[in-house]
Formats: C-alpha cells, structure tokens, sequence
C-alpha cells in the first residue's frame, strides 16, 4: 500500500541541486508537521540531482516516519518532477512547495480552511524578496499569461499550493505546466483561491531560473496551453457496473 495514502495531505518538495537546504528542510518541516491542520506527510522529490541531495534526503527521510522520497532517474525539470510527485499521491490534498524555502510551509494552515469550497488553494507572495528585475520578470510573465489565459490569477509562479488530489492526476502535465495551474484547474470546472503569504530570501544553494525559463519560455508555453486548451476532453461519469 502506498504510505501517502494514511495521511489527508501530501506536500510535495522538488530537489535538484539543493544539498545546502536538506538540513534546514529537515528542521523547517520537523517542526510544521505537528501544527498543520491536516494529516500531512512530505514527499521530496529529487530531480536527478548532481551533488549530495539525494543520500542527504534518504538519511533524512531515515530519521522521520513522516518523510518519503523519491529519485528521478534523470533531470526533467520541475513540471515534470510535480507530475511524478502527483502520481506517487495517494492522500486527498496534494501540495507543493520549494526546497529553497523562499515560503514557509506553516502558511500552509492559511491555505487548508478554503479546500473545502476550491478545488485549487495557493499563495500570492506578499513583499517579495527576490531583486527588482525578478520581480519586473514576473510581472511581465504573469501579466502575459492572465492575456492569454484568462485565469484571473495574480501570482501562479508563488511556490506555495494546495489541490485536490483527484483534480492534480487529471492536469494534462508538460514542460512548463507548474505556471499554468489556475487555468489547467479551470478546464476541469474546478475553481482555486488565492491567499497572501510571506516571502523570503533564498538563504543557501542557488536559483534555477534566469531570465529564459522565468519570462521568455512562459511566452511560448502560454500559446501551446490555448491550443491544448480549445482541444481539452472534460467529462463526469454518470453510473456505472464496474
């Protein structure tokens, strides 16, 4: 049986290249688990890292029975670590957060009271921390997509989120997907909500993102959603005899 399925929420954290935040994740997550609102377990996904993350996360996960992992054979990137996390989940709520820890997962009990009525719960970052051109690159991003898509989301690049479970599997996943969770949440008549939550500063490792997958890619994956988007297949089963 897989172990996800005993507890009512499953947060999933992506890894690649971050031997520098294992112990600090190990503390952060040691210390929210008691207080959060749901059952919740952690499931760090190590996304062909090249440095120690990987038997740093295994000996964490040795020392919590709360803790789980799992190891990507090879480098996919984040999208395509989120889609094996959500497949590996067998808990109700499956959420997402990053290991730099830029969010803190204790604003997660922000998120949790609003499951009930959305299908989708995330974060907007309040007072980013992140310089002047980042946050220039994501508004830019950010207003392109909203063109675009028409999901009225102010900040889906925030790290921070929360979904049912049974709508996370039916996301149509490919590079890039992570941005577009509002929209994609949407196409299956879902709704989703958005709650201020605080912002950090990255304190160890180093960023993922420059200014080609944080503002240029976006462009060209906002054009493959509106195709996919016209060609989406939603449907509800009304009985069956299985």
């Amino acid at each position: 049986m897989n172990k996800t399925g005993q507890y009512q929420l499953t947060i999933l954290v992506p890894a690649y290249n971050e031997e520098d935040n294992v112990e600090r994740l190990e503390k952060t997550f040691s210390d929210f688990l008691p207080n959060s609102l749901l059952k919740t377990c952690v499931l760090f996904i190590d996304d062909g890292s090249k440095d120690r993350t990987l038997p740093l996360v295994k000996e964490m996960c040795a020392r919590h029975k709360d803790f789980f992992y799992l190891a990507l054979a090879k480098n996919g990137g984040l999208s395509a670590a989120m889609k094996a996390g959500i497949d590996a989940t067998d808990s109700e709520y499956v959420g997402y957060i990053d290991a730099d820890l830029q969010t803190t997962p204790e604003d997660l009990n922000i998120l949790i009271p609003h499951l009930k009525e959305h299908e989708l719960v995330m974060g907007i970052r309040a007072n980013r921390k992140d310089s002047a051109f980042k946050r220039l690159q994501s508004k830019i991003a950010n207003g392109f997509r909203r063109m675009m898509t028409h999901d009225g989301a102010t900040d889906t690049g925030c790290p921070l989120k929360i979904m049912k479970t049974e709508y996370a599997r039916r996301i149509p996943f490919f590079t890039g997907m992570h941005r577009f969770l509002p929209a994609l949440i949407k196409l299956q008549n879902g709704s989703f909500k958005e709650l201020p939550v605080r912002h950090f500063p990255r304190t160890a490792g180093v960023s993922k993102y420059n200014l080609f997958n944080r503002l240029l890619q976006p462009f060209g994956d906002c054009f493959a959603l509106r195709w996919m988007a016209k060609r989406y297949i939603n449907y509800t089963r009304a009985d069956n005899n299985l």
